[in-house]
């Protein structure tokens, strides 16, 4: 059975991608239910999640709330050990719980004046102190966790854990207001940007085209600063190369374009997730390749 998650809007909900991410990267079977920010909706999703009144919010297969990114972290750790959300080795574990821990509660300044925004990037933010001091001790605490990695790879820890999904939202953050980093510091938000499980999550956002003008900033915007996408446009019929969704294996009923080449998906969310960046998803890919 799955997992079933309550989150708020893509673009916007920094602790929803959190969630997500701990269940999306480590292969864990979720169902999504959005709770649109900002609305009436909102309160009346979460209703059915009390004493629950913030996302993300999980409900196990058994049927247990579990509210809290720490609370999910620790809950999904419990029920599977072996699924590396935590590093293995007792010293890197506890400097990964602390990370998380310290970002969890920490970081107000950059929470406040960088808002997590995913659908713009800005070309003139210039921080103030505050903001400064708080990218001093997160960039303090990512060195610290790379001296106690205990495998190999991009990672705070070698390997992904949930440490790292903590620290996807202020990786966006550092890349979306331009904020200083370099060197190996500049390496890990890169490989946040091209980590094809946040893609796939801002894709969606994308493809949901919800805007909170709360989240605005008047900053000169610029291009987002991941990987350059594979160009795609919407088309308004078929014929398509495929006659099945690659999601849903139902008949294609919405269209779009790579080069000379047509594709077909069975709703407007599935074509226009893989419009907003082709190479996020596997199954997709594996047509578009074959």
């Amino acid at each position: 059975m799955d997992y079933e998650l309550v989150i708020g809007d893509r673009t916007h909900s920094s602790w929803s991608l959190r969630g997500w991410l701990l269940l999306e990267r480590f292969g864990l079977p979720v169902r999504t239910r959005m709770a649109r920010l900002y609305s009436g909706d909102f309160d009346a999703v979460l209703s059915e999640y009390a004493p629950a009144r913030l996302v993300p919010v999980l409900r196990t297969p058994g049927g247990v709330v579990v509210q809290d990114t720490l609370a999910i972290a620790e809950t999904l750790a419990e029920r599977h050990p072996d699924a590396g959300i935590w590093p293995a080795d007792p010293a890197a574990r506890a400097a990964a719980r602390w990370l998380a821990a310290e970002m969890h509660s920490g970081f107000q300044a950059l929470r406040t004046d960088c808002p997590m925004h995913l659908g713009v990037a800005y070309g003139d933010f210039e921080p103030p102190p505050a903001v400064l001091d708080d990218l001093a001790r997160i960039r303090t605490l990512w060195d610290m966790a790379r001296g106690q990695a205990d495998g190999e790879g991009p990672w705070l820890f070698g390997a992904y854990c949930a440490a790292d999904a903590f620290y996807a939202p202020v990786a966006a953050r550092i890349a979306g207001y331009g904020l200083p980093v370099d060197g190996a510091d500049a390496d890990y938000v890169a490989a946040h940007l091209a980590d094809p499980a946040f893609r796939r999550w801002r894709a969606m956002g994308r493809a949901e085209g919800v805007h909170q003008p709360v989240y605005d900033r008047p900053w000169r915007q610029v291009t987002w600063p991941g990987p350059a996408l594979l160009e795609a446009r919407a088309a308004a019929a078929g014929p398509s190369e495929n006659a099945a969704c690659p999601y849903s294996g139902k008949p294609v009923t919405h269209f779009l374009d790579i080069g000379d080449r047509r594709f077909g998906f069975c709703n407007a969310f599935c074509r226009d997730k893989t419009l907003a960046d082709p190479e996020a998803w596997p199954a997709f890919m594996a047509i578009y390749d074959s």
